[in-house]
Parts: structure tokens; sequence; C-alpha cells
């Protein structure tokens, strides 16, 4: 984490230090990052920012998986359906669908009802 966001000579310095991404203040102190966030609950989990234009600190922070984690990326494609906003693998893993079935119909132009609920059609080679 400060390596990322303080050492210009770090190869992922560039995503995270030179976008202006920070560790607070309090957590130069390891003792003090322990004492927010408590020890790694299992060596599975990872230090996620909820907010990923935001920097480290107790607020913004917390444990999550590994694929909790790549969901929240800058990459990740987000869509809204019946009021309710998750990552299109969430959606598709929830509605029965390949994700990147859905994204593909929503860069298509289809609408996010049609893209959601439309079953993908199986064609055979028989001639």
């Amino acid at each position: 984490m400060r390596q990322r966001c303080e050492n210009m000579n770090n190869p992922a310095y560039k995503f995270y230090g030179a976008r202006g991404i920070t560790v607070c203040e309090s957590w130069r102190d390891f003792a003090a990052f322990i004492a927010d966030m408590g020890p790694r609950p299992t060596p599975q989990h990872e230090l996620d920012r909820t907010d990923n234009s935001r920097g480290y600190s107790p607020d913004n922070c917390q444990w999550v998986t590994r694929d909790q984690q790549m969901r929240n990326t800058r990459q990740t494609f987000m869509v809204t359906y019946q009021g309710r906003t998750q990552c299109v693998e969430d959606w598709a893993q929830e509605v029965g669908l390949r994700a990147a079935a859905m994204r593909n119909r929503i860069r298509r132009g289809w609408t996010i009802e049609r893209a959601m609920t439309e079953k993908i059609r199986h064609y055979s080679n028989v001639k």
C-alpha cells in the first residue's frame, strides 16, 4: 500500500501515488493500521478501497477476497437494472447468462432490459 502510493520507483506508482492516492497519516504506524483494520481475516483477503478515487484510510478500506476486489476496479462494467446497481458479472450470474454476452449486448446498443432477459440463442451448424 505505502510502496504503491509513495515510492515513485514502484511499478504500480503510476496507478496510485501519481493519481493522488495517499495513505492516511496515522497508518504510517503499522500498529495504528492494525488497530483500525484488524488482522487480515484469512490469507485470501486483501485490503480494498471502497471508493477507488480516494486514498487508504479507515473509512475507505475493508478486507475483501480477491473475487470481491476484482469487482471494485475502475474497469468494472456496472449496470443499473430495476433500481439496483452491480457489476455485470454479478448480474450475469443472477440471471443465468454469460457476462461477456451481456457486455457485448449492451455495447451493441441493446436496452438493459433486453440484455438482461433475452436468452442466448444456440444455432447448429447442421446442413
